[in-house]
């Protein structure tokens, strides 16, 4: 039996645990099991959701073919874009040809890890969320992926369901397409202001430059639009712009992208932001709206949306020197007019500091149109006007810069025309450099210049402003050609007889009642008086009414009206009675200038032509035009016509009505005629040079006399040289060529049977043959006549 020291000890009794210690391992037991629980759920949650949510994702696939919606783009000959039209600007670019400096830009700002994670950035979202926490500046956690999940295929409603879609859709995203794939959607899709679509477009937007040739600074700048389009537009925002792209450069830097030396000169590089009112470099926006409506017959919708590159006719430089010409023209006819008042009134604010913020919003109504710039009066007097611009530039108007407004400065003027603080006015910057009030002009105009050897528009400006008159008067206006119209009379002369050297009398025409069948007509010659028997060469340079009266008497009106038909005239608007002597009928400036075409080629009639050659976006060719070279099937008049015509009106250009092209231009292969209507409501000169046949028009959309004296050689010729100055530089002098069936006696040319005395030498008056007494059919009827009555001047 053991006793108490065998060495045998009894068990040890263990401490009771704490209750409280156990009660914490049940509630972490309970917890971790219930976290369990929830991850569990979650998972079959989120399963369902997927096996729910998935099947209704968007087909992904077709962006593997990106293929937005592309627009409209109308291009010169050389390739400069005169328009623009879509919802939408974009230029779709390959990621190969993004530069790499811009595909920086973005990943450091946007998405640093893009090539690392697969669509949700888990790095990116600690760190967003550690940030936005501690209160440092706030970030987000949108991947490139999910931007592109969002804005090409989700709403912008901010719910968790849209957020599941949006993960989801992420996901595929990166199953289905490349890194690069998405990149380079995300890069052409994202809205970037100012209507641009993309970085290639903002590109062109902003800084006016393709994006190929950008700078570490313009990327940056570029970078930060993502964010906000119109709080970091650089145009309305240039602070907030700054800010940002400062922001961007240095998470460049910090992400290895450029040099700490890079980032330090991209700092201190000064950008040249594109001005919104700077528009196409030129101003051809009525040939663009033609062949936006060209193309809209052919491609309906589509026309906007599938990219299609329409490259015209129109030289850069001529369309720029027609629309700088025909603008000049007209605002110096305008300031020859009394001054109409300001454009509108308004109430100047009495505190200072909210004058600036009242004229911007004033100004917004009233766009600068060219160098026709608004502002808004400040303070005025007799001496001096001070005015105010959008963006708060101050304008001072002194001296010979109010001579045009003197009549709003006077203490008597109206209320209506006085300039006083509030008015809206016109300035425009004079050659010295200083301002000069001016004033939208009411009269339009015109100008269209085509290569007569084969109908190729070069210029077009249907008017003087597009956004203040889009009525194109090259091609939409119908008016009266007055004497411009005579050579196609005289041409149709040379058929019957007729040489510049027939003697016509310039004496008194009358036509009673019984001719005409309403009140007597007694034509007179613009510049009073008659002159006598003169040559029909002289009668066309003086541009001599009675002399082109009698001529129309001799051959007919029949069959001046069918032979005028041969130039492309409509018979219809140019009736066939002796008022279409002095052009009483019914031209456009397009019609005119192919038909003068027609003398300046030797007898060809072509058709103009806009349109040279259309392709989509990937540069495939859909339409190449070339014009046919002129032919015998194209041929109106014959070769000796052509030629004769020539001479005479190679003779309006050097001693006539047009003198001064010749004189101003200092060369002698140039031709054409003026023209001025009855009251003196349309001005007109059409000219040519064998290689380019000009037409300028002037003249009231409403007709109204233009003002005593006002005639073509007066208003339209000065248009005509000014823009010859520019389109002829460089150009070779021609040499008339001529024909066979022509010889020279004298000093004058004649068809060769007509040489010696087998045509018309003598028209009309004492001692002279008369043409046969006019019928009523072929003199005006009543109502022609009252329209015309005094007519045609010049």
């Amino acid at each position: 039996m053991p006793t108490e020291n065998s060495g045998t000890s009894k068990p040890k009794r263990t401490a009771p645990r704490p209750g409280w210690l156990t009660w914490i391992a049940k509630a972490l037991a309970w917890v971790f099991g219930s976290l369990l629980a929830l991850a569990a759920c979650g998972v079959m949650a989120g399963l369902m959701a997927l096996a729910i949510a998935y099947p209704n994702l968007p087909d992904v696939s077709e962006l593997s073919n990106y293929r937005p919606k592309l627009p409209l783009r109308v291009y010169t000959a050389e390739g400069s874009l005169i328009g623009e039209y879509g919802e939408e600007r974009r230029n779709l670019t390959p990621i190969g040809s993004i530069p790499q400096v811009m595909k920086d830009a973005v990943l450091a700002i946007e998405d640093a890890r893009f090539y690392q994670h697969n669509g949700v950035d888990y790095v990116g979202v600690a760190r967003a969320a550690i940030a936005n926490l501690g209160r440092l500046k706030s970030q987000g956690a949108s991947t490139i992926t999910m931007q592109v999940a969002r804005n090409v295929y989700l709403s912008s409603e901010k719910t968790y369901t849209r957020k599941i879609y949006e993960i989801l859709l992420t996901f595929k995203l990166e199953h289905m397409l490349t890194k690069d794939q998405i990149l380079e959607i995300y890069m052409n899709q994202i809205y970037l202001g100012n209507r641009s679509y993309g970085f290639a477009a903002a590109s062109e937007a902003y800084f006016g430059k393709p994006l190929k040739d950008i700078s570490i600074a313009e990327a940056a700048m570029l970078a930060g639009l993502p964010q906000a389009p119109s709080a970091n537009n650089p145009i309305s925002n240039p602070t907030r712009a700054r800010t940002r792209q400062l922001y961007i450069l240095e998470r460049m830097q910090e992400n290895g992208f450029i040099t700490e030396e890079q980032a330090a000169a991209a700092k201190k590089e000064e950008l040249r932001i594109r001005p919104p009112r700077e528009g196409t470099r030129v101003h051809a926006e009525y040939v663009a709206e033609m062949v936006r409506q060209l193309m809209f017959a052919q491609y309906g919708d589509q026309t906007y949306s599938r990219g299609l590159n329409v490259y015209t006719s129109i030289n850069a430089a001529d369309q720029n020197a027609a629309y700088e010409a025909l603008r000049r023209g007209i605002l110096d006819f305008d300031r020859r007019k009394a001054y109409r008042g300001p454009e509108k009134f308004i109430e100047l604010p009495k505190d200072p500091a909210e004058i600036e913020d009242t004229v911007d919003d004033t100004l917004v109504n009233h766009p600068d149109t060219g160098n026709l710039l608004a502002a808004v009066v400040t303070q005025a007097d007799a001496r001096k006007v001070e005015a105010l611009r959008q963006g708060g530039e101050k304008v001072e108007i002194t001296g010979e810069g109010l001579r045009s407004a003197q009549g709003g400065l006077s203490p008597k003027a109206a209320p209506a025309i006085r300039i006083r603080p509030g008015a809206v006015i016109r300035i425009v910057k004079n050659a010295k450099g200083n301002w000069d009030i001016a004033q939208l002009p009411e009269v339009e105009g015109a100008l269209v210049a085509l290569d007569p050897r084969n109908g190729a528009v070069k210029a077009l400006v249907g008017g003087f402003d597009y956004d203040k008159n889009k009525f194109n008067h090259v091609t939409q206006a119908w008016r009266q050609p007055g004497s411009s119209f005579k050579p196609f009379v005289y041409s149709a002369s040379l058929e019957k007889g007729f040489s510049p050297s027939t003697i016509i009398n310039d004496t008194p025409l009358f036509f009673d009642s019984s001719v005409t069948g309403g009140q007597p007509w007694e034509p007179k010659n613009y510049e009073g008086g008659f002159e006598g028997p003169m040559s029909m060469k002289r009668g066309l340079a003086r541009s001599r009414n009675m002399i082109s009266i009698r001529v129309l008497q001799s051959i007919t009106p029949q069959y001046a009206q069918d032979w005028i038909s041969r130039f492309g005239f409509d018979a219809a608007r140019n009736p066939a009675y002796l008022t279409m002597a002095l052009g009483a009928g019914s031209v456009t400036p397009m019609q005119l200038a192919s038909a003068f075409g027609v003398f300046a080629n030797g007898g060809f009639r072509v058709n103009p032509f806009l349109i040279t050659r259309v392709t989509d976006h990937t540069g495939k060719i859909l339409v190449d035009s070339k014009p046919p070279e002129p032919s015998e099937a194209n041929r109106a008049i014959n070769a000796r016509n052509a030629f004769i015509m020539n001479t005479m009106l190679q003779e309006v250009a050097r001693s006539g009505t047009a003198a001064k092209a010749q004189a101003t231009l200092k060369r002698p292969d140039l031709f054409g005629k003026t023209g001025t209507t009855n009251d003196s409501m349309d001005a007109w000169f059409a000219g040519y040079q064998p290689t380019l046949a000009a037409v300028v028009w002037m003249g009231y959309d409403t007709p109204r006399n233009l003002g005593a004296r006002e005639t073509g050689g007066g208003l339209s010729l000065p248009i005509w040289i000014n823009f010859m100055q520019t389109a002829l530089k460089g150009v070779p002098v021609a040499q008339l060529t001529p024909p066979e069936g022509v010889v020279n006696v004298g000093s004058d040319w004649y068809y060769e049977e007509y040489a010696r005395g087998g045509g018309i030498s003598h028209l009309g008056g004492a001692g002279l043959a008369e043409p046969a007494e006019t019928s009523p059919e072929t003199a005006a009827p009543s109502e022609e006549r009252n329209r015309i009555l005094d007519l045609f001047k010049n």
